[in-house]
């Protein structure tokens, strides 16, 4: 029997972007958990300015890059780079654009404040994750996603892209945490760039409350499953979770924790059998 694939989409993870948060940690340890227990993986993160290429021995994979992403109606080319954790026997992906990614910050400015157009980093990662694996050729049974900067995905799957050949087995679930930039994003801003031609006015709402973006929330109401990644969350998002009827893993950082992920990963991927 073929090994189960799973598609690990994060905006952290060390060592490479060298902070301490529940999303690098989570997204280090987890796939090499879930490797070491016989299912296929492959992680994908963005290329930041703040990852030491030569210390990490990126190196560009040429029969990925050449892509074009289109953000705003604007082109913008897509590179592959690709690095390996020896100890972990792992390779990384990581998607690289001069104008988005070549900075040092992640997503804030060196006086602390949100880069102003961190809408489009979040639309040209999530597209360009999408259309990698297309040309991976490799079809995942589930796609983890880590992170406000991958909220976008979950949605594009249930729209843009549910007839995709490569994704018709996918599961897609959506790990909630604390942390999020969405109160520096501007609404209409964000409806108009996140929109692809094929997704509806109505279909976007999840991702619009009536005080602004809303993230998490658009990414639950379109997830086949969610996971608490951190321990507490923001009221809003905690009620969008309760009220969403989805299978839901609760927050734990005890014991052999993933092996709860791995169980998870499983009744979903039962489920889609049983239908």
């Amino acid at each position: 029997m073929s090994k189960k694939k799973v598609l690990i989409v994060t905006q952290e993870m060390n060592p490479y972007t060298d902070i301490a948060s529940e999303i690098a940690e989570i997204s280090r340890q987890l796939p090499q958990y879930i490797q070491e227990n016989g299912m296929e993986i492959r992680i994908l993160m963005p290329r930041f300015g703040a990852i030491n290429e030569r210390r990490h021995r990126l190196h560009e994979v040429v029969r990925l890059s050449g892509m074009n992403i289109i953000v705003d109606d604007d082109d913008f080319p897509l590179i592959i780079k690709v690095a390996s954790l020896q100890e972990a026997k792992m390779q990384v992906y990581f998607l690289d654009n001069e104008d988005f990614f070549k900075r040092r910050g992640l997503f804030h400015d060196d006086k602390g404040n949100p880069f102003e157009d961190n809408t489009d980093r979040t639309v040209f990662f999530c597209k360009g994750v999408l259309e990698t694996v297309r040309k991976f050729g490799w079809a995942p049974d589930i796609i983890h996603c880590h992170g406000w900067m991958t909220s976008l995905i979950p949605m594009y799957l249930k729209t843009a892209y549910t007839n995709e050949p490569i994704f018709q087995g996918s599961k897609v679930i959506y790990s909630v945490y604390k942390e999020t930039e969405e109160k520096s994003f501007d609404k209409e801003d964000f409806l108009a760039k996140a929109g692809i031609n094929s997704i509806s006015e109505n279909e976007m709402k999840a991702y619009a409350g009536e005080d602004g973006v809303t993230l998490h929330e658009g990414a639950i109401a379109f997830s086949d499953g969610v996971v608490m990644g951190s321990e507490e969350v923001e009221a809003q998002v905690r009620e969008k979770l309760d009220s969403a009827d989805k299978p839901l893993l609760p927050y734990n950082r005890e014991g052999e924790f993933f092996a709860e992920y791995m169980d998870f990963y499983n009744a979903l991927m039962a489920e889609e059998v049983e239908h």
